[in-house]
């Protein structure tokens, strides 16, 4: 048996992959519910799946237009921008990987919240620059000040992801007006709204507003959670125009396919009848939380398709005792498990898995 001879990056295994959340086994009630990836739990709307049937035969065998024409102009119809502030990936990791690439230099320093999208920390290390970690306050919330204290001059990019993942929180519009005043000029913040579209909270800020009114916010939408299109990745950066020439230049070419373009656009030309499924998941997190919370566990408000249970050192056997019951969730040992929403019975199942587990004690 040969070993290998070739040589890696310097500090490449100090870079942890990316961990999907996994399927779920199979439960004692013959069932296997995935609730870790906070996938929408529905499929398209019939529109889309009709119009995807319709091209499919054109779409495969041929590249697709980089520039997305078609796509990139229902978007700025819908958010009222300039085409060319609109820029395109494999959902919207792959817009905050653009980032990241056309912002920093090796050494450059990139600020999020902690704990907050996993694939932040290993999207900057993999472009050679230095994740800087702002620790979430006593209630999971991005703590602004705090992430404004860390600025230094090294700071290139901040992400502020609005509602948080795992944590579902938000910041408040005063909060984000307070913290922008704060940040130089020359570091761009990115407002991450992957979950935007389950915000309730009528104090949010808009990413868009911002937008509008700042020259260093750049706003990050990805059509895999509320619109159900994981499967196909597309999602977009409304950025200022410099920022948005410079995602291009780095992006991988061909990444949103003619499918995932064409998904896009009849998803948005659907977009009444998808905001009563967005309704209903809506509905369905406050049941599940109001559930979760009536069997004494502890349960953060939040403004995403998902929960999250702030557990700490008993987060693993929580984790255990839902796969147990053939539920897969989100388990960040030491502290806390994210459940995301699923169907009505799905959710069900959820509920009564926290109490079997509590029976068994």
């Amino acid at each position: 048996m040969s070993t290998t001879t070739q040589s890696f990056r310097p500090g490449l295994e100090q870079i942890a992959a990316y961990r999907a959340g996994k399927p779920a086994p199979v439960g004692p009630s013959g069932r296997s519910i995935k609730l870790s990836s906070n996938e929408n739990p529905y499929p398209p709307l019939p529109a889309v799946v009709a119009h995807l049937a319709e091209v499919l035969p054109h779409a495969i065998s041929r590249y697709p237009s980089i520039a997305a024409e078609e796509l990139t102009a229902a978007l700025a119809q819908r958010f009222d921008v300039a085409t060319e502030n609109l820029a395109l990936g494999a959902g919207s990791v792959e817009v905050a990987a653009q980032l990241i690439h056309a912002m920093t230099a090796p050494g450059d320093e990139v600020m999020f919240a902690w704990r907050s999208f996993e694939a932040y920390p290993i999207l900057v290390r993999v472009a050679g620059a230095v994740p800087v970690e702002v620790a979430l306050d006593a209630d999971s919330r991005h703590d602004l000040q705090a992430m404004a204290d860390a600025v230094t001059d090294r700071t290139r990019l901040i992400f502020v992801c609005n509602p948080n993942n795992p944590t579902g929180t938000v910041v408040s519009e005063a909060e984000l007006e307070a913290f922008m005043a704060r940040v130089p000029s020359n570091v761009l913040v990115v407002v991450d709204e992957a979950y935007v579209h389950f915000d309730r909270n009528s104090d949010s800020p808009s990413g868009i507003d911002f937008f509008r009114r700042y020259s260093n916010v750049a706003v990050l939408h990805t059509f895999s959670k509320a619109y159900g299109l994981a499967g196909l990745r597309v999602g977009y950066a409304i950025a200022p125009v410099p920022v948005a020439e410079a995602l291009r230049k780095v992006s991988v070419p061909f990444a949103v396919s003619r499918l995932a373009q064409d998904a896009a656009v009849a998803s948005l030309a659907a977009e009444d009848e998808l905001q009563l499924r967005i309704d209903e998941m809506v509905t369905e997190r406050d049941r599940l939380t109001t559930g979760l919370r009536a069997t004494g566990l502890p349960v953060v408000p939040s403004q995403a398709n998902f929960v999250w249970l702030p557990l700490g050192e008993a987060s693993a056997a929580m984790g255990e005792a839902f796969e147990a019951q053939g539920i897969s969730v989100r388990t960040f040992a030491g502290e806390g498990v994210r459940v995301s929403i699923g169907d009505p019975e799905e959710n069900d199942a959820v509920v009564a898995a926290v109490i079997a587990a509590a029976n068994r004690v």
